[in-house]
């Protein structure tokens, strides 16, 4: 027996998310089933406004509500410093710190050559034309350390190494309350070359 048509067309949809297979998204549809007619209209409603109350923001490249979003038009965070992250989450990740006071530049992902994704397709022509034009003094490269955030790293760091400025990133090692036991040889590797003086 096959589903209605209706429900298989949901669970369709629902599989195409990431990490969504077949099965959770049945789950997903089954539960949306067992709700009330108005809930599912609110979530209809925010599905729809997803893209009409969201935007780019057009200096920092972040998903926003307004352009410019709220930290690029904060006048107490320092212009002269640019944090670089792959994603907006990845801003949002390192905003909620409360550690960090200058701007950020979001590329749109990184590159991966087995995806096909290219330094062409990343915000990288933005951010340096915000090298040229804003006065920056430090980049921060936040991005993570995968083959695809180390790679992305090389690149941004051989394209603005002519620029004189200073270019910085993450520190990177074992995290707190990590065992030395479980750790794996390129986390211990960082651990021990980015360690610090006491």
């Amino acid at each position: 027996m096959k589903f209605p048509l209706a429900i298989q067309n949901l669970i369709n949809q629902f599989s195409r998310l990431p990490s969504v297979g077949p099965k959770t998204a049945q789950r997903y549809v089954f539960y949306l089933l067992k709700q009330p007619a108005e809930e599912l209209q609110k979530l209809a409603q925010f599905i729809a406004e997803l893209k009409e109350k969201t935007t780019v923001c057009s200096r920092c490249l972040s998903l926003a509500e307004s352009s410019p979003c709220p930290i690029c038009a904060d006048k107490k965070r320092r212009p002269d410093i640019i944090c670089v992250v792959a994603s907006t989450q990845d801003m949002l990740t390192l905003e909620a710190t409360s550690q960090y006071y200058g701007l950020y530049h979001v590329l749109g992902g990184l590159i991966n050559t087995i995806e096909e994704v290219k330094p062409e397709q990343l915000n990288i022509s933005q951010l340096i034309d915000r090298v040229k034009k804003d006065g920056i003094k430090e980049i921060i490269l936040a991005l993570n350390p995968t083959l695809e955030g180390e790679t992305t790293v090389l690149y941004l760091v051989k394209i603005l190494k002519p620029y004189k400025i200073k270019i910085t990133r993450l520190a990177k090692g074992l995290p707190s309350g990590a065992d030395l036991e479980y750790a794996d040889e390129i986390t211990l590797t960082n651990a021990l070359k980015y360690r610090n003086e006491l």
